[in-house]
């Protein structure tokens, strides 16, 4: 019924995967894509894609990376993209949030991963943070289709991304007191949004607070709905088609 086109899985958040995974499905999820983006989770995550039925993943360096990440660390991501259930390169991007002294180490790093997905034809997942103009200006330079992860922006950023063919990530953000996130929901397209929790993080209302995970992903949909004014089945379905037009589910 609906699928996480983003969310992070690992034994350092969860106790015991196997039982988030029994949740998952008993909450109508039918897949979760899970992100690597360091060299450590990266690993991890190889390691979900073949153990669990439900889990594809996406790989690449965040750009918390930019001040380690090396020539070595690119070539180690390349070798890998062969590998079935690897459907992405992700998540990458910019963040200038805490600081942008390290500007153009995270520009490299974005580039040098956007070469990589273009050379292979993979889709991307897009991170940004207070770094939206340069995003937008980089994306426009290489032929690539993907997400905008955590979309958060104003619509006019929306119909930006939109109009360059990318799709936009509503997670649990949508469902906040305060976020005006709602306002550019009810705005854009249904056929440019995908669903994600970036679990463990950014949990829905009525559980913000605690640990996030895959299974709350049907609050985001049905708060979504409502918005949409459409049934949350169809929601599901539209999204669902979405993420499955972008990502390549069969690999």
């Amino acid at each position: 019924m609906y699928i996480d086109t983003h969310c992070h899985l690992s034994r350092e958040d969860y106790d015991d995967i196997d039982k988030v995974i029994e949740e998952n499905k008993e909450a109508g999820v039918d897949k979760i894509v899970v992100s690597g983006c360091s060299r450590e989770s990266i690993e991890e995550v190889i390691s979900l894609k073949d153990k669990y039925d439900m889990v594809y993943v996406t790989i690449g360096y965040h750009p918390d990376n930019a001040d380690i990440a090396t020539k070595d660390d690119l070539d180690y991501l390349k070798s890998l993209l062969s590998e079935k259930k690897i459907i992405g390169i992700g998540e990458i991007g910019l963040d200038y949030y805490y600081t942008k002294e390290n500007r153009d180490k995270q520009i490299w790093l974005f580039e040098s991963q956007l070469k990589i997905a273009e050379s292979f034809n993979l889709p991307v997942v897009i991170h940004s943070r207070d770094a939206t103009m340069d995003t937008i200006n980089i994306l426009k330079k290489y032929k690539v289709k993907g997400i905008i992860h955590c979309f958060s922006g104003s619509l006019e950023t929306a119909n930006i991304y939109i109009k360059m063919g990318f799709l936009l990530g509503i997670g649990g953000v949508v469902t906040f007191k305060n976020s005006k996130l709602k306002d550019v929901v009810k705005e854009i397209p249904l056929s440019s949004i995908v669903l994600e929790t970036d679990s463990p993080y950014l949990t829905p209302v009525p559980y913000r607070g605690k640990v996030n995970s895959s299974k709350y992903l049907e609050y985001t949909a049905k708060f979504i709905s409502m918005i949409k004014n459409i049934s949350v089945l169809e929601l599901a379905e539209i999204t669902s088609k979405n993420a499955s037009s972008l990502f390549d589910f069969n690999r």
